[in-house]
């Protein structure tokens, strides 16, 4: 029982150390970028090819398409392709009344079917690629609403170095008022997400692009045949490709898009469900790289995803279970006592830690987020294992069976 628990604290314990100078990194690289004035967009500019995937979006559709074509991008110098993939809803016709008002040079709607599309983000944003007629490409989720200069600066980023195939920027919780849930939603969000990923840029400048908010160059995406169907974490599969043609990937934070998320457990599940499922595609498909000089960029990210989704998560359900046993007095341990110490420790730690990132952010240094990431801990990590778990189990299970995964179309709401 010893040998148990000790292998799960160190599992446990080297993991959020990793974590916890992810995000120290990321704190200091983000107070050294913060007062840096803006990079400018050049008197040449490349034409952009805006494109959002959409699958039932009619109550939010309207709302983000406006919002792309409010950008402080020069307007003759961008379009905005919607893939209205298979929907059922009235998307169409809403998309055709905006188009209408705005003309089909700058909006541009493609609607497929049940033959062309219904197949995942990837297929849909392989088809809006075909039509583009951008340079650069730039890519939005269909419930997002970005700020005015959101395109400029990631644009004016990705210009400014030859080497650069991205650049990211930064997604937030609209709806964080909405329930507990959008409230744990949020802190992960600033803290575990885009402050991680400020992290690995400072010490490793690797980043992975995320699903929306971000630019690509067309040309590296004609190298790399596009976006994978078979990907439920496309964005996370094509960084890999990118990185080993021996490109790099940029984060901007100041270029921010505002986002839904889910404000119920099932639908959050889903969605969750679908990006262990899809990552772990990813480090399945790249796992024979590992050890091999072709796979030193994305080496990292590879021992990451590795601890995360295999080793903390059995090294969590076997500390679980240690405790379980020990308080129906099935088991002993010598080690509970130290244990329960550094979980104590543990929780001190990742309360201050994740309190102090989240101060970044106007309006989120309140008493309340204290006891929102108490409770974080508490509930919504033990939440997160039976999502690792089910993926997990269910990626398997298509692998045994020889199943296409499903594309779980995230709820949005008005």
């Amino acid at each position: 029982m010893d040998f148990f628990l000790m292998v799960a604290i160190i599992a446990i314990w080297g993991t959020l150390i990793i974590n916890l100078i992810l995000t120290v990194a990321g704190y200091t690289w983000y107070l050294q970028e913060a007062p840096k004035p803006d990079k400018q967009l050049p008197e040449k500019i490349p034409f952009v090819t805006v494109m959002v995937p959409a699958h039932n979006e009619g109550i939010v559709i309207v709302k983000t398409v406006l919002s792309l074509l409010s950008f402080d991008y020069p307007h003759d110098h961008y379009e905005i392709i919607v893939i209205n993939d298979n929907s059922s809803d009235n998307s169409a016709e809403l998309l055709k009344e905006v188009q209408n008002d705005f003309g089909e040079e700058r909006l541009k709607v493609i609607n497929t079917d049940n033959v062309t599309g219904g197949k995942g983000k990837s297929n849909a944003l392989n088809i809006g690629l075909k039509q583009a007629k951008g340079s650069v490409i730039a890519i939005y989720d269909a419930d997002n609403t970005p700020e005015r200069g959101a395109l400029r600066l990631l644009v004016a980023e990705l210009l400014g170095n030859d080497r650069l195939a991205a650049v990211i920027g930064k997604f937030r919780t609209r709806n964080k008022e909405a329930t507990i849930l959008t409230r744990f939603i949020n802190i992960e969000t600033l803290s575990f997400q885009w402050m991680a990923q400020a992290g690995r840029q400072r010490l490793f400048k690797l980043c992975t692009i995320p699903g929306t908010n971000y630019v690509i160059r067309r040309e590296i995406l004609e190298k790399i045949g596009g976006w994978d169907v078979k990907a439920l974490a496309e964005d996370t599969e094509i960084s890999f490709r990118v990185y080993q043609m021996g490109y790099q990937i940029k984060f901007q934070p100041r270029a921010v898009t505002w986002e839904q998320e889910p404000q119920t457990l099932d639908v959050w599940f889903h969605q969750r469900t679908r990006w262990v499922k899809g990552n772990i595609y990813v480090v399945v498909k790249n796992a024979k790289l590992l050890f091999k000089k072709a796979g030193r960029p994305i080496r990292f990210d590879l021992l990451y995803f590795l601890s995360t989704y295999f080793l903390l998560m059995t090294a969590l359900i076997l500390s679980d279970v240690v405790f379980v046993l020990s308080v129906a007095g099935l088991a002993h341990s010598d080690l509970q006592g130290f244990s329960n110490a550094l979980w104590l420790f543990g929780i001190i730690m990742f309360i201050i830690s994740t309190f102090v990132t989240v101060t970044t952010e106007k309006g989120e240094m309140r008493f309340s987020n204290i006891l929102y990431i108490i409770f974080m801990y508490l509930v919504y990590s033990q939440m997160w294992l039976a999502v690792a778990a089910y993926g997990m189990v269910g990626y398997i299970r298509e692998q045994v069976f020889h199943k296409q995964a499903k594309w779980y179309k995230t709820k949005r709401y008005k």
